[in-house]
């Protein structure tokens, strides 16, 4: 198959020149033809022209004599190759530079009528029945005291020019097999240049068929195979990436549903057998709620996920008050950073801000995003949460004075159960799905979201939403609210 479109394309082209071949050379050699008559009729044309300036002239005006005319004509027509006649208006030949004058013969042309060259000054043909076999015939009026005396007619049979043409045509013939013959050498140098990246291609995209996701496609081009190359390797790499993150994603929920059930069951098995006494059961059934209540939250963080991956979430948009849920969230807050001598700080744009989103799935993106900020910030900082316009675009910002986030772990701190080193020992009781549904949240919103992050000194994620149309009725557009 892969030979198959190879070798059409080297017959596509080899059936193009062999019919462009006939048709160029059909259509040279008419124009080749047709030139070479009108360039040899112009020629001749000058020639009946300077005759009839001449020895016609001075023979009609008796100031030379017809023999000598004739004998000129004859010395011409053996110099050009040609026939020349002279012949007066009514058709009757003066001088043959073929046949010697006879007196007691006359020659008439037959028929004879000078507007035959009406338009131009050559015809093509036997000249009214004057000869065997197509000639060409240019006429050229002998004037006299402004009348026309006679003509000078010069005949050339056309095969002469033929036999020119065909001398000029062989010449184009082989020039153009020439042509044709290099340009089947450049196909297939090119065509071999681009088959070879194919047949790459084609052997990776095998590989992959096969399940070889890390079979490399080596096509280095700047090209649409190159371009197609890519992506090959872009869709094998994701593919393997997607692999990899399933493989993943079973280990980590494996792990993640297994240590509190074998917690649980553990504690369940040493109150059974008396390793616990039934003074402790209280404090050690709180820790079997507690498990239980992670394992809730890490299903129910799973099914959000899947289902917002899925598109099996629709948003209920609507036109709402940000500013009014982040004032909200931060007061759910209020309990736990109390505790640990933490300030949320208020930079909202306006008393109102309106934005078009759905609710209840932006309130949870700044649910998580402030749980995080509040987990990860030192003690005794401050948390700020901004909101600012531009244009049709709303930005909220979350920034805190935490740990930070290693350059190395910003792009994978969206992944599913994806924890940083540093973020481990803080955050215990985390099912590392947070980011990953806020993430998710942002994307079904058509909508983006970033992180700026520095180890040690903090992170600040900011969000876009579209701005609703409300806000042009308000009147404290520009205004800050600082709480």
């Amino acid at each position: 198959m892969r030979k198959t479109l190879y070798f059409r394309i080297i017959l596509a082209y080899l059936l193009f020149g062999i019919f462009g071949f006939i048709a160029v050379a059909t259509l040279i050699s008419r124009m080749t033809t047709e030139y070479c008559i009108r360039s040899t009729a112009r020629t001749l044309y000058g020639e009946a022209a300077r005759i009839s300036d001449t020895y016609a002239t001075d023979l009609y005006n008796s100031t030379v004599s017809l023999e000598y005319v004739q004998s000129q004509m004859e010395a011409l027509s053996a110099y050009m190759g040609t026939e020349i006649w002279i012949l007066n208006p009514s058709g009757r030949m003066v001088v043959n530079s073929k046949q010697a004058p006879d007196p007691e013969k006359e020659l008439i042309v037959e028929g004879f009528d000078s507007t035959i060259t009406a338009g131009n000054y050559y015809t093509t043909g036997d000249f009214f029945n004057s000869f065997d076999k197509e000639v060409l015939s240019v006429v050229a009026p002998i004037t006299s005291d402004f009348k026309i005396r006679g003509y000078v007619i010069i005949h050339l049979p056309s095969d002469v020019i033929q036999r020119q043409a065909d001398s000029m045509l062989n010449i184009s013939y082989i020039q153009l097999v020439i042509l044709i013959i290099l340009s089947l050498i450049i196909l297939l140098i090119f065509t071999e240049y681009v088959y070879r990246p194919l047949r790459r291609i084609i052997t990776a995209a095998e590989q992959y068929a096969l399940g070889n996701m890390y079979f490399p496609a080596p096509v280095e081009r700047e090209d649409e195979l190159g371009y197609l190359a890519a992506s090959l390797g872009y869709m094998a790499d994701t593919i393997a990436r997607s692999e990899d993150d399933q493989k993943k994603f079973i280990a980590n929920v494996s792990h993640d549903f297994r240590s509190p059930l074998t917690s649980m069951r553990g504690f369940l098995e040493a109150m059974l057998d008396g390793t616990i006494p039934p003074e402790r059961y209280d404090h050690y059934l709180r820790v079997v709620l507690g498990e239980t209540e992670r394992l809730t939250k890490l299903t129910q963080g799973l099914l959000t996920l899947n289902n917002l991956n899925s598109g099996g979430i629709l948003l209920q948009r609507t036109d709402f008050d940000i500013n009014a849920v982040i004032r909200s969230v931060a007061a759910s807050f209020e309990q736990t950073c109390r505790s640990r001598n933490l300030q949320i700080r208020l930079l909202l744009m306006g008393k109102l801000l309106y934005v078009n989103a759905d609710l209840e799935k932006i309130q949870q993106v700044l649910y998580n995003l402030v749980d995080n900020a509040v987990k990860f910030s030192r003690e005794n900082t401050e948390i700020t949460i901004e909101t600012t316009e531009k244009g049709e675009t709303i930005f909220v910002s979350v920034r805190d004075n935490g740990i930070g986030i290693p350059k190395d772990d910003q792009k994978l701190i969206w992944d599913r159960f994806y924890k940083t080193d540093l973020s481990r020992g803080k955050d215990k009781k985390g099912t590392g799905l947070g980011l990953s549904i806020v993430r998710e949240i942002i994307r079904a919103h058509g909508e983006n979201i970033n992180l700026v992050s520095t180890e040690g000194v903090g992170s600040t994620f900011t969000f876009t939403l579209r701005r609703s149309d409300r806000n042009d009725d308000l009147d404290d557009r520009g205004e800050y609210e600082i709480s």
